[in-house]
């Protein structure tokens, strides 16, 4: 069974070497996730989780309210949204059914709020493989739009 729970720094060495795998660095090439400072850190408009498999860590789950989020990294978000970063440590813990399990539950704790309307992705648009995960999810596309030097498609689940 999977569970969800606030990384920490206990979770440092770990989401740092997760940093270090290829599948990873393709799907988020520019980001630096700067662990020592953000782990600590808990703002009002973030959540950031990690996914376990019986106890053991094997994802990591980021929540953010973008319309609060410090930095705008979203741009002109209207409130109520939520969007969500995911992915799965090893590669050997791929194409079991985790990744779906871990957006349920994210989901689940998004919609736990009534006021949230829709949740955004936005994964590299050269990213088919998740292109095809999110709609699966019931994910819709939205657009096309750059952050940094990354071409992201920007999808959104709308409340059901």
């Amino acid at each position: 069974m999977i569970t969800l729970r606030t990384a920490n720094l206990d979770d440092l060495d770990l989401l740092k070497y997760w940093d270090t795998k290829q599948h990873i660095i393709d799907c988020d090439p520019d980001e630096d996730w700067d662990w020592e400072v953000q782990l600590p850190f808990f703002p009002p408009w973030r959540e950031q989780l990690m996914a376990e498999l019986d106890g053991e860590p094997i994802g990591f789950i980021q929540i953010i309210d973008p319309y609060l989020e410090e930095t705008q990294y979203w741009g002109d978000v209207p409130p109520n949204k939520r969007a969500i970063d995911i992915w799965i440590g090893e590669e050997s813990n791929l194409n079991m059914g985790y990744g779906t399990m871990m957006m349920k539950l994210a989901i689940d704790a998004c919609f736990k709020n009534e006021a949230i309307t829709g949740i955004l992705i936005d994964p590299l648009k050269s990213n088919l493989k998740a292109h095809r995960f999110y709609e699966r999810m019931g994910f819709q596309f939205i657009e096309e739009r750059k952050f940094g030097d990354s071409d992201c498609f920007i999808f959104e689940l709308k409340r059901p």
